[in-house]
Formats: structure tokens, sequence, C-alpha cells
């Protein structure tokens, strides 16, 4: 045994919910019809494969032979994505950054980790405009900071400015929407702003802007697509289609960058090489998720509770692992 057999009661979850799929799979196989099901679906901005997969009508098209339909709505942001996940809302969430699950869980959220994408440091970054006096992480002590509250540039602040001898307490956090963030960025009402792609990218080819620094280093900046576990539990059938799209389109971008880009562009509202550049920052390389994966998770929550950020401390490891290649014997 792994010690992911160890981690958690309801790990064991997604197992056994594993098996329910392979149940749906032999019905369908035998033409008898899944139970209609509706799934509402959450995505931001930034997520890139699920929005590929709505433009391109994908999703629809995989989850009709298992009767389900999709229903989406959009976030401004992470937390509030998995806010609505936990007030069952929402059945799944896609990708948000590596910080939000930590919040959601310290919230009493039942989570089940359905992918992960690998790194992508670079793909966040703290900027500052190209003709601030401030030239190094050190030089935010005292300042005013526009971030989203629990996205993944949050902890990136955290862990640079640990890296720079500072802490939280010493600068003037300003909790902003990526919109509202680069409105105060550009008229001054904030001295840096910490932000990720595809925003990173549009400020870096439309402003004048400097980066202090990014994640290379300090922060992986891993994205993770979840479930509520009741969902998880009766549909784990639509959840393996799900991941298979995910992984098949995050392939699919990496080899076909400016295809990808030409058709997120009217989606996003963005030119295509401002998309083309922020993809290349992202890994798009969508994986299982192991327990021995989450050591990052309990770094970012135990960040996060030392700066009296979380209202508790949690375990990382509390969770349900959705376990995308199990098959039937």
């Amino acid at each position: 045994m792994t010690r992911q057999s160890t981690i958690s009661r309801r790990t064991v979850v997604a197992g056994l919910a594993g098996l329910g799929a392979l149940g749906a799979s032999a019905a369908l196989a035998q033409g008898t019809a899944a139970r209609p099901v509706t799934v509402r679906l959450g995505y931001q901005k930034s997520s890139t494969l699920i929005a590929l997969l709505k433009v391109q009508g994908t999703l629809e098209k995989q989850l009709a032979p298992l009767n389900a339909t999709l229903s989406w709505h959009e976030f401004t942001s992470g937390l509030p994505l998995l806010e609505a996940l936990n007030l069952d809302n929402l059945d799944i969430s896609a990708d948000v950054a590596d910080t939000v699950p930590v919040f959601a869980q310290a919230a009493g959220a039942d989570l089940t980790f359905v992918a992960q994408e690998a790194p992508s440091p670079a793909a966040q970054a703290i900027l500052v405009r190209e003709d601030s006096p401030l030239k190094s992480v050190a030089d935010l002590k005292g300042k005013k900071i526009g971030f989203a509250k629990a996205a993944g540039a949050h902890y990136l602040l955290i862990a640079a400015l640990e890296k720079a001898g500072l802490s939280f307490k010493d600068i003037d956090p300003a909790y902003l929407t990526p919109a509202d963030g680069r409105a105060a960025f550009e008229r001054g009402a904030i001295d840096a702003w910490v932000v990720w792609d595809p925003f990173l990218a549009a400020a870096q080819r439309q402003a004048k802007v400097r980066v202090l620094a990014d994640g290379t280093g300090i922060a992986s900046y891993q994205r993770y697509y979840l479930a509520s576990t009741r969902f998880a539990k009766a549909r784990s059938d639509v959840l393996r289609v799900v991941y298979a799209e995910l992984e098949k389109t995050g392939r699919w971008v990496k080899q076909n960058p400016k295809e990808a880009a030409a058709l997120l562009s009217p989606v996003w509202g963005l030119d295509a090489a401002t998309i083309e550049q922020a993809n290349a920052r992202r890994s798009y390389a969508v994986r299982p998720v192991l327990a021995e994966a989450l050591a990052e998770q309990q770094r970012i929550a135990d960040a996060f509770f030392a700066e009296k950020l979380l209202p508790r401390k949690i375990n990382a490891l509390d969770v349900a692992l959705f376990q995308p290649s199990l098959k039937s014997s």
C-alpha cells in the first residue's frame, strides 16, 4: 500500500466511486441509459482548457451518452468559485490555483480533487509600473499591493516577501478582482499588482510594466480541478469523461498554440498574440492528483495559517482523490 491509503477515509471514496463509474459504463454498453443529470460547471477567465471545451461544444457531445447536460457558471476568481462548490451551487470546478482549495478546506468544504495541472511558476508575477521606484521585493515594505484573495497570487506574494525577509504584515494588502486590480494599478491607487495569466500577459503587452518577481523557485503554481465529493460519489462516470477531455485538450493547446489562441481570442476579448504569450507559460499538463503531490498544499496552508489568514489549521491530505485510470478486471 502507498501513503495514499493512510491519508483519509474519504480518499477511499474516490476509488469506490470509480467502481460505480465502471458499473455505469457497463450499463451503457448494454444499452441502459444513465440517470439524467444537469452538471453545474464553474469556471473563470483563466480556465483555458474548459474555455476551449466550451467554445467547441466538446464536453456536451461526450457527456450526451451518459444522459448528462451542462450548465456553465463564470466567476471572477477561484475563491468565489469554490465557495459556490462548497454551498452545493456547483458540481464541478474548473481549474483554480493551488491556494484556493486550502481556503475551501478551512471553510469545511468536502472536496474531491479530480485533476492537477503540472507547475507553471512563471504564469503569475508581481508587477510594478515601468517608472516605479521599486526595484526589488524588499522595496514593497509599507506599500499597498493589490491581488485577489486566496488566489495563487496571494501565496506568491507571501512566499516572495518571506524570501526577501519580510512578512505579510509589512505590506498594505488590497483584495481586488483581476479587473479591479488592473484599474487600480493603472491609476496609481496601488504600488504593485500580483496577478496571473492571461491578465499578466495582457498587462505586459498593453501597459508599461516591470516584473519584480514571478513564481520561479518560490511558488510552483499548480492548478486543480475539483468536484464536490457528493457529486464524485454519484457520477464519477461524468468525471471520467471530463478528465479525459481535459487531458486531451491540454496536449492540443501545447501542440497548436496559434490555433488555440485564435479560438480563445473572441471568448476572452484579448488579441491572439497576448493569449499565445500567456499560454506559453502554462504547462496544461493534466494529470491525476497523488497524495505525495499535495506536500506543497500543506506548505501553502501552513504559510497562510502562520500569517493568521486561515481561521484554522488544516490537513491538506484530508480530501478525496479521484482515480481516472481505474479499470475493470
